[in-house]
Parts: structure tokens; sequence; C-alpha cells
């Protein structure tokens, strides 16, 4: 009977699919083994979420063959994926926060399995402690760290027998020990014949976890190879191609004078699932970046909305350059040299349905931009045009509008926007998240520069590579209280694990250290 088993798991031939003026995926061919942990890598918009979504059912293909285990089949949904065994587990989660662990997974099964609760939850325990990913199924989700919500749809996942499960940047919102136990359960399914399909831009992880990888460049594919076989740079190179320096070894500098601090700083914010801070004292020096880490959801909006002067706090001061500016105005702040790039691209960074040169406007008017109210349009797109010159971004004109740019392009034109106006202190929000690796070199290189010109710039970042390349002194942030920070050849990723699980003393009390 073994003879009749298929060597294959899936097998897709010249998939192709196409919207208005973008061809996402030209005729792609991908062979996926039983067992297999299966790297899919490639810059932003080279068409990788696009045909996951084909294999899970999102999306129909325009042409080519989808054969699974042997049989070519159509894939004509979600619903349908999961009855063949595929399972997704998407960046952003679907719970519902006010639900239990079983509620929430309860709601992705069929009602025959779903009617037991009190054997659904014993399925739940089973299966995740088999795994080593134990869940309580009586918590509410809102209750979980955003690890624990993530193990809630991989348990989801196996529930339902899955044969192939796809997984799109899972690590970006763990810190390093809940990626390590990521790793051990994803090895142990491989193990037992599960295949995994792995996106990531983090590619030391390929290379540890992942023994295949295709790689795709603008829809097509480019290479394929065994991760263990090479090195994180051969990946790269495969990447973005041989124009891009990937040099990213940065001198440490140990900055001036003191920029900005914050001194005793409380704010309880009116949302429910918001985080408070309490007592937060922190220093950070002309001429250095200060990163700060942590998984989401732990102070990181409330502090940068504090600093930028959307919120306000309740006690405490936060002075720029030796003026107050705890009740001052967004504006205000931006004249005495403070810039910001949040994390939300769209929406608070730029305005989608504004053209870029609107848009290079909005947060950069004190710039001489404006005279006596009335805003001077010629200078306005000279700048506009500075940015996407400067910051290679990719875009139809300067009237294109902000919405219909790829994320590491509209992100590069928000850095860029930011970064010429040369501000005293620039804070930065997940600068580089979701962005392929051409895309965050330059990012990166920027970011350096700005702080060889003596800014002080603050790095709130869940991509722990990231801090510790660029950053001169490190912490992190866990339920609103900051950790000591340090200078960060100084502190180990152990160190930094147990602070952003919020394992330090004094609250934090050590920051200005």
């Amino acid at each position: 009977m073994s003879l009749q088993q298929p060597t294959e798991r899936l097998r897709l031939s010249g998939i192709t699919k196409e919207y208005p003026g973008c061809l996402a995926n030209d005729a792609i061919d991908l062979v996926v083994l039983p067992g297999e942990t299966h790297a899919l890598l490639g810059e932003n918009g080279a068409g990788k979420s696009t045909l996951m979504k084909i294999i899970y059912g999102v999306v129909r293909p325009d042409a080519g063959t989808i054969t699974w285990q042997g049989e070519k089949v159509q894939i004509s949904g979600p619903a349908h994926a999961r009855q063949l065994g595929v399972g997704m587990v998407f960046q952003h989660f679907s719970l519902f926060e006010t639900l239990t662990v079983a509620e929430n997974i309860a709601l992705s099964l069929p009602a025959e399995e779903s009617r037991d609760m009190e054997a659904l939850s014993r399925r739940i325990r089973e299966i995740s402690e088999h795994y080593g990913m134990a869940l309580d199924p009586d918590r509410h989700v809102h209750t979980l760290s955003v690890g624990a919500q993530q193990r809630v749809e991989i348990v989801r996942c196996l529930l339902q027998d899955i044969r192939l499960l796809i997984l799109d940047e899972p690590t970006s919102v763990l810190t390093p020990q809940e990626v390590r136990e990521l790793f051990r359960t994803l090895k142990t399914l491989a193990a037992e014949g599960v295949s995994i399909l792995f996106i990531s831009h983090k590619l030391d992880e390929v290379t540890e976890l992942c023994n295949a990888a295709t790689v795709l460049r603008n829809g097509k594919v480019t290479g394929n190879c065994n991760p263990q076989d090479v090195t994180s740079e051969d990946l790269a190179r495969m990447m973005v191609g041989d124009d891009t320096p990937l040099n990213q070894n940065y001198q440490k500098a140990q900055g001036g004078n003191t920029a900005l601090q914050i001194k005793a700083l409380n704010f309880r914010p009116e949302d429910p699932f918001g985080v408070t801070i309490e007592g937060l004292n922190l220093e950070v020096k002309a001429g250095e970046i200060l990163g700060i880490a942590g998984v989401a959801g732990n102070g990181q909006d409330e502090l940068c909305a504090l600093l930028s002067g959307e919120e306000m706090s309740a006690a405490g001061e936060i002075n720029l350059l030796g003026n107050n500016i705890s009740r001052l105005l967004p504006e205000a702040r931006r004249k005495l040299g403070f810039a910001f790039v949040p994390e939300e691209r769209l929406g608070r960074g730029a305005v989608p349905n504004m053209s870029l040169v609107d848009n290079a406007l909005l947060s950069a008017s004190h710039r001489g931009l404006k005279k006596n109210g009335w805003i001077n349009y010629g200078k306005v797109r000279d700048y506009a045009l500075q940015v996407i010159d400067k910051y290679n971004v990719k875009c139809a004109n300067e009237d294109a509008q902000a919405k219909s740019l790829s994320g590491g392009n509209l992100q590069k034109f928000i850095i860029g926007r930011e970064i010429e106006q040369k501000p005293k202190l620039l804070v930065c929000s997940h600068p580089t998240w979701g962005v392929d690796i051409g895309a965050a070199i330059l990012i990166r290189h920027a970011l350096i520069n700005l702080r060889d010109e003596g800014s002080a710039i603050v790095v709130v970042s869940e991509d722990i590579d990231e801090l510790y390349q660029i950053s001169d002194r490190i912490g992190a942030i866990c339920d609103g209280k900051l950790s000591p920070v340090r200078p960060t050849n100084e502190v180990g990723i152990e160190t930094l694990g147990q602070w952003m699980a919020g394992q330090f003393s004094n609250g934090g009390e050590a920051a200005h250290a």
C-alpha cells in the first residue's frame, strides 16, 4: 500500500493571477513535500500573499493547476481548503477577544464537532500539550499574550487534521522565548508528516527552520534552494538581486547631551483594552538610537501617542531640548524639532486618498512650505519629489494616491518625509515592519545617517534583530513599565527576552541609567 502514497503533498503548476495593472503571479511552479518546512521568500509585492491566498482558497487563479496529494483540485474557498487539510495562520489574527479560547475554536469547526464544549475543551488541552504549547480552553482571549493567541490559531488548525500549515510572518509579534517554543512545535509537526509553508523576512529563522525555499521576484519564481545549505546573505541576494548593498555592520555611538527626558509619566487610556503607563522615566541623548523592544499591546502605542501629542499625560513631564512639551499640541512639538513615524501607515502615517504631494505637506508644513496661511505648492511638490527620489519610492508620480503604493514604498516615503525635516528627535514605531530586505536596509541606513548628524532617535519595534543592529542603547516595555536601558552590546538576548516578559526590577526606575 505504501507504494500508492503520493510523494508530493502540493504541486502548483503555472499559477497565474493578474489584477488591473499588476501581474501578481506569473506562471508559478511550486512543490511541497510531506513533512517539509518550505520557505516562501521575496520582496514586498513579489506575489507571496496572493499565492498563499490561492492555496487557501481565498483567491481564484486565472490559469494553472493545483495538485493536492496526487489529485488535481479546484479549491473553492477556505472551508474547502480546510476539508482538504490546508490550514492558514494569518499575520493578523482573527480572534474574538471577548470569547474564550474554546469558543473561538468552536466557531471554525463543523457543528457536530462544536456541540459538546466539554469534549472540545479536552481535545484542545490534549493537542496543545502534545505540541508543547499548552492552552487553557476557558481563558478569555483578551487575557492572553500575543504568543498565546497565535497558539490558539495554530491549535484551531490542528483540530482539523491539517496536512499543510501556512504561516504568514509568524514570529513578527513574538518574544525570543516564544519564537523558540513555536519552532519546537513546528519541528514536531514536520516530524509527524505535516508540511509547513513559512513566509518570513527574517532570513536567519529561515536558515534555521526550513529545508526548502522558493524565491519570488516580481511575481515569478527566481530560485529554489535548501536554506540550510546557503547563508542568509545568499538568500537575501536571491531576493533583491545584485544591486542592493547588504552590509549592515553599523558602529555603535555614545550620544551627547540629553535631547528627550521623560519624568514619572502617568497615563490611563480611555480604551478598556489600552495599557496604563505608570511612573515611566527615560532619557534619550542627541546622536544616539535608543531601541525599545516589546510584544505588541504592552504600552508602545500609548507611549508613542504621549510623545507625539495625540494624548496628554495625567502626571509627569516630557522635555524636548529643555522645553516642557507635555501640554503642547502635535504641531507645536514639530516646530521644536519633533518628528514621528507611526506604526499604522495608512490612516495615521498617510491619508489614503490624498496624493504624495499633499501627504508631504501634512507633517512638514512648518518647514517653510506655507507663509501667512498660504501654501506654497511649488515648494511642497519639490519636497515630495526630493523624498521620492532620495528614498527610491516606486510610484506612478508625485500625484499618486498614498493607497496606490505598496506597503514598503509607502513606508519609505513616510520615513523620508520625516527624516528630511532634520528633526532633533525622531520617534519611529516599527520602521521596517513588513518591508522587504532592500527597503529595510535603505531605512536603516537613513536612520543611522540621521543619528550621525546629531539627532536623537527612539525606535519602537518587535524586530529584535533590527534593534540589536541599529540601537546604541536598548530596553523593553511590558505592561506599561519600562525596563532598565543599557548599551546594546551589554544586553544578551536572554536578558532582553526576560525584560519583554516583564522580568525586571524597580519598575523601570533604572531607565535613565
